[in-house]
């Protein structure tokens, strides 16, 4: 038994091994975008903070007043105080400091760090690979699966030694042997949590359903292609305006910070997200429908109040992007990550040591 688990743990992490190596280093970066896309487009995004924000109408009529003649198409409000408002335009998205109407600049298109950024999600997710058959996101759950395998057998390999330290002055292949071992047990836990919660998002079309059947719920997707909201506008009635559909998002979800607003057209509705302080996630998970005539809320759903299974689904996606607490667990989600990385050459290196010694002594 021992043996067939050795061959086994041996010949996939060959196999699969530059699968892992993908999905280790594109996850330790995702876990930070939103920060890289910071970091390379400071002049953009970091406004000095003040006591109050414009409201929209006057960011707007900021916006307009550098670009006349465009129709603004939605706002982005930022939740920290320390970064910019956004604008989205015909021409692109515009950088706008919230708290004097300055504007900062406008992206016109992806950049190359968005491109960049957007590349290793799309390779991390299914190896940039786009087609009807899926194919790349069919490789990544397998390999999901294969990283479990992996995890479990070198737990089970592992346990007779217990040897966690790397000794000094050992050869070669005892360091790599010490190496492996010592890296896969301080990892194991958040590694298992990564390939766990991986594999789940991976075969969301049969775990999706079934986290709906054991808590007895169903999904509730307020706003999509399929679940359009379309108004009739009154002969006489003038729309609200935006800071007045983002007090009744407000209202509608009490402690939620609304973040994203469209813009409607003369049939459509506002569709605001939002988000609660304790939920870290860009998404927010928490979103109003407001109609753009009546001021009336058509439809609510709090990331507090969502049914259990959208719940738990969510639940797993934010453990997986380490998002869950913000910064500390997406340092440790990302190292975790890396880990992957040292694990495979480790591994690597101490199988092809032991090669090199059964060379030698076959060649003696």
């Amino acid at each position: 038994m021992r043996k067939l688990l050795l061959n086994l743990h041996l010949y996939l992490s060959l196999t699969a091994g530059v699968f892992v190596i993908i999905l280790g280093v594109t996850g330790s970066i995702m876990a930070f975008e939103t920060e890289l896309n910071h970091l390379f487009h400071p002049r953009l995004t970091y406004v000095a903070p003040q006591a109050k924000a414009l409201s929209l109408a006057e960011i707007g009529a900021a916006v307009l007043k550098t670009f006349p003649g465009e129709r603004i198409r939605a706002y982005t409000l930022s939740t920290s105080p320390n970064i910019s408002y956004q604008v989205g335009t015909g021409q692109g998205t515009v950088y706008v400091n919230q708290y004097n109407g300055e504007i900062l600049g406008i992206q016109k298109g992806p950049d190359s760090v968005s491109n960049a950024l957007n590349f290793i999600h799309q390779f991390h997710m299914r190896l940039a690979i786009r087609n009807q058959a899926d194919t790349g996101e069919e490789i990544i759950k397998w390999v999901d699966v294969v990283i479990l395998f992996l995890l479990l057998s070198g737990l089970y390999l592992w346990w007779p030694a217990k040897r966690v330290t790397i000794r000094k002055g050992a050869s070669s292949r005892r360091f790599w042997f010490d190496v492996h071992n010592t890296v896969g047990f301080f990892s194991l836990a958040f590694l298992l949590t990564l390939a766990i919660t991986g594999a789940i998002i991976g075969f969301e079309e049969t775990t999706t359903p079934w986290f709906y059947k054991i808590t007895g719920t169903r999904p509730y997707i307020v706003y999509n292609r399929a679940t359009r909201f379309d108004v009739t506008p009154p002969a006489d009635a003038k729309p609200i305006t935006p800071d007045e559909a983002i007090e009744i998002a407000r209202a509608a979800l009490p402690g939620a910070a609304p973040f994203s607003i469209n813009v409607p057209g003369p049939k459509d509705v506002y569709f605001i997200r939002a988000r609660y302080p304790e939920y870290l996630t860009g998404g927010g998970r928490s979103q109003v429908i407001v109609d753009q005539y009546s001021g009336k809320a058509l439809a609510a759903e709090g990331s507090r109040t969502a049914p259990a299974g959208s719940r738990i689904i969510t639940t797993n996606r934010v453990i997986h992007t380490g998002d869950i607490l913000g910064i500390p667990s997406k340092v440790i989600m990302s190292l975790a990550s890396l880990t992957l990385l040292a694990q495979l050459v480790s591994g690597v290196l101490m199988w092809w040591k032991r090669e090199g010694k059964k060379r030698k002594a076959a060649a003696a």
